[in-house]
């Protein structure tokens, strides 16, 4: 059983280690300032998030991308987009205010947020923002009494089986609940105009997106014969990034979405639109952190760093797994690795296998970029990374 593990960590470390050099070696200014940067620091490629919209975009190019703000909504993210020409997708007034700040119409923002406080709607209406998603009757009414003729797409539940980060139980109707809710939605005097779904985040299970799709075009029917012309399908995001393991490529994502959209909808609708965050930002940082101590519990390796789930990793309390690096070599052994903070559940992750570190040594958590900085909290008293966007490559 031993030798099972050691050398399941064998691989595992072999991973971490072909992604950290595959990474470096395509970007030749992250690699200058990694042993250098403070601890903790994200370091993001701009121009590795620019050709990942690119990309998506080349794949998917009947798509208007809306990027994902609560992904990674740093302002040189987000200026970087903007640039590009993308559209975004919103929550919140915050959020809202990073864009206007960066002078992006209000035509290039969406909320698909199916709960929105009333300050935020009557805030975004006011600034021209008019696309909503709904997935009650309430939602419905809240903003025909703030945002009266908003124009509102109805999120449907759908699979979220193969998806690492799931988002289909607090979200999301039936066909049938959706199709009273764009009526009530009409007779309420707002704009009924598509239908949103996610197959859930990191999915790597292409039967979600059939089902989706499916179901979609069944509620679009539907609309049509109660006299609803819908216009908008919005399929939310979904498209994953590697992380310990390979994982689907947006061109065999686009490959299967395009066909299914070419069966159910042969009419396509008048705007297909893609909510990626994490399929944009993931994939492109990597967070810098320092060891800070070492010891043995009950027969177990802890090693502690100058980060944890409370100050910028917690999707590791849900089950998402950092790749991690060590530049060292020497036999290697299992640890468990524990963050800053005081708090028993600040463990990042079980079964790691490194090299012997020692205190002050630098691991490098790869595929950062997203949900890391925008959970961090000062728990503790203990700082959120920094962030340091640059152009990895020369």
């Amino acid at each position: 059983m031993k030798e099972t593990l050691l050398r399941a960590g064998e691989l595992q470390f072999k991973y971490a280690r072909r992604y950290f050099e595959e990474f470096t070696a395509e970007r030749p200014a992250l690699r200058e300032i990694l042993p250098t940067v403070e601890t903790p620091t994200l370091l993001l490629d701009l121009e590795g998030v620019k050709n990942r919209l690119i990309q998506i975009r080349y794949h998917l190019p009947e798509v208007r991308v809306y990027y994902a703000v609560k992904a990674n909504d740093h302002p040189q993210v987000l200026s970087a987009l903007h640039q590009l020409g993308s559209g975004f997708e919103v929550a919140s007034s915050g959020e809202l205010q990073k864009l206007l700040s960066l002078k992006v119409p209000p035509e290039r923002i969406i909320s698909s947020n199916p709960v929105k406080p009333p300050e935020f709607i009557d805030y975004a209406y006011g600034v021209g923002v008019n696309r909503f998603a709904v997935d009650s009757f309430s939602e419905v009414d809240k903003i025909a009494r703030i945002a009266p003729r908003a124009r509102v797409y109805v999120r449907i539940a759908v699979p979220n089986e193969g998806s690492e980060w799931p988002l289909s139980r607090k979200f999301g109707v039936d066909v049938g609940t959706a199709l009273r809710i764009l009526e009530h939605a009409k007779e309420k005097g707002l704009v009924p105009v598509g239908v949103t779904f996610h197959v859930g985040s990191q999915c790597n299970n292409l039967r979600n997106w059939f089902i989706a799709i499916r179901d979609s075009a069944e509620l679009w029917e539907k609309a049509r014969l109660r006299g609803m012309r819908l216009l908008i399908l919005n399929m939310g995001g979904g498209i994953p990034v590697r992380y310990i393991n390979e994982v689907l490529r947006i061109e065999d994502i686009a490959y299967y979405v395009r066909g299914l959209l070419r069966k159910y909808f042969p009419t396509p609708p008048y705007e297909l639109q893609m909510e990626p965050g994490r399929g944009i930002v993931g994939d492109q940082g990597v967070l810098v952190t320092q060891v800070i101590g070492k010891a043995q519990r009950g027969g177990e390796n802890w090693l502690y760093v100058d980060t944890g789930v409370f100050n910028g990793l917690a999707e590791a309390l849900g089950g998402i797994r950092y790749p991690v690096y060590l530049e060292k070599e020497g036999e290697l052994k299992e640890w468990i690795l524990g963050g800053v903070s005081c708090d028993s559940m600040d463990v990042i992750a079980r079964g790691v296998y490194l090299p012997e570190p020692e205190v002050g040594d630098r691991l490098y958590l790869l595929s950062a970029g997203a949900y890391t900085t925008v959970y961090a909290s000062e728990f503790n008293g203990f700082p959120r990374p920094r962030i340091l966007c640059v152009s990895g490559r020369l």
